[in-house]
């Protein structure tokens, strides 16, 4: 397993269909192109995760993640919050199932991660964005321990950024983004 802390490395790695896993606001998350369905499905059977409870995806800023968004959706709020939240959009109806879901929404964040919003910037795109671990195992918080978690699993992340999560205790709130409606407390 490849690790650095070069987000250009990293950046590079992903355009070429790589799943990797970084630190973000809480846990490492494991990600992909989103645009690259191989990809997604190699992250789904790495997580072992079902592919109709859908994905997060993570951004830099709200212009990265409105092609995967409804046309008629404006950011409202969801770029300007001051804290991290995702918000569920409906999707664009071209979105693929494998990052909605068996949903007609799609979970979206403007990460304030500097690593991350880095990562983004230098994709020029969205992240996917899922816990680094086994769906139903404890998430990992270092880089370290993803490789430990991962190093006896038939797959594992193709790389790892290096570096220190930002220190939030929970997992981000989940709001709706037409009504408000919280789905998930932090």
């Amino acid at each position: 397993m490849f690790v650095t802390q070069d987000t250009s490395e990293l950046a590079a790695r992903i355009q070429s269909g790589a799943v990797v896993a970084y630190p973000t606001e809480a846990v490492f998350g494991l990600g992909c192109d989103p645009r690259n369905l191989t990809a997604v499905r190699k992250l789904l059977a790495l997580k072992q995760r079902p592919s109709d409870k859908g994905l997060i995806l993570i951004a830099a800023d709200f212009a990265q993640i409105r092609p995967f968004l409804a046309s008629d959706i404006s950011p409202s709020d969801a770029q300007t919050q001051p804290d991290n939240i995702t918000w569920v959009f409906p999707a664009n109806p071209a979105t693929s199932p494998l990052l909605r879901g068996r949903y007609t929404s799609l979970a979206v964040r403007i990460t304030k991660h500097p690593l991350v919003r880095a990562l983004c910037s230098e994709l020029n795109g969205p992240l996917v964005s899922t816990s680094a671990n086994l769906t139903g195992e404890p998430p990992c918080y270092s880089a370290q321990a993803v490789i430990e978690h991962f190093q006896h699993h038939p797959f594992a992340p193709d790389a790892v950024l290096d570096g220190p999560t930002g220190g939030q205790l929970n997992p981000t709130e989940i709001r709706d983004a037409i009504s408000g409606t919280i789905l998930r407390h932090s």
